[in-house]
């Protein structure tokens, strides 16, 4: 984005007290030229800050020291000089070149809608302006573009977060069919464990009846044997 800014014309000037003001005032803004045509933008801005030491309202000096800091990249301090100037002058052709660097220094900043609406404003005081408009065509193309890559961003946003959802879900779905299969697991195992019990009591009680009817037997056979022998003993006598 081209920059605009003001050569001075040498004039001859008479030789007052204000004249000569004058005359410094454009000597300091003319060599603060020399300088940013150099491309030397420090001993620029000094040269125009003397200049605005000698005519503080120059429409000149302001406006070039604006082109100096925006080079030097201070765009707030640039943006700042420029927007003081959209009410120091009622000269159309001047307040285009001063929206023309307006909207230069929005768009350094990637503030494209302030930008555009700058670029316009430069078009409504000189619709011949072809840079402005030229510029006017950029900055709205590449505001564009940012928004689809923005929405195309926000729809990607979306897809991963749904399918992280989605996961999410799955592995809830997972985890819980995981937590019933420990727990039908356990209660299989319960059941197994209650059944061997259940069975070992049985035989337990089978054994003990067992016992005892095999007691009750040997008790039964004593008890004849030792009816027998009495019988016996009484036959002898």
């Amino acid at each position: 984005m081209q920059l605009r800014y003001f050569f001075i014309v040498m004039l001859i000037l008479a030789g007052t007290g204000s004249t000569l003001s004058a005359q410094n005032e454009r000597r300091f803004v003319r060599e603060g030229n020399d300088y940013f045509e150099e491309e030397k933008y420090v001993e620029s801005e000094v040269e125009y800050r003397k200049a605005l030491e000698k005519k503080p309202e120059s429409f000149e000096g302001r406006f070039n020291l604006g082109d100096a800091l925006f080079k030097q990249e201070k765009v707030d301090e640039a943006l700042e000089q420029f927007q003081s100037l959209t009410s120091a002058t009622d000269d159309k052709t001047r307040l285009s070149d001063v929206y023309h660097n307006i909207g230069n220094g929005f768009f350094a900043k990637q503030e494209l809608e302030k930008s555009i609406e700058a670029y316009k404003e430069a078009l409504r005081n000189d619709p011949l302006d072809d840079e402005s408009r030229y510029n006017l065509i950029v900055a709205q193309k590449m505001l564009q573009k940012q928004k689809e890559e923005q929405e195309n961003k926000d729809d990607q946003e979306q897809e991963q977060e749904k399918k992280q959802q989605q996961d999410q879900q799955q592995q809830d779905q997972n985890q819980q069919e995981q937590q019933q299969d420990q727990q039908d697991q356990q209660e299989q195992q319960q059941q197994q464990q209650q059944q061997q019990q259940g069975i070992s009591k049985e035989n337990a009680e089978r054994i003990l009846q067992s016992l005892e009817e095999d007691e009750k037997e040997l008790q039964e056979k004593l008890r004849k044997a030792k009816k027998a022998q009495q019988r016996q003993i009484e036959k002898n006598w």
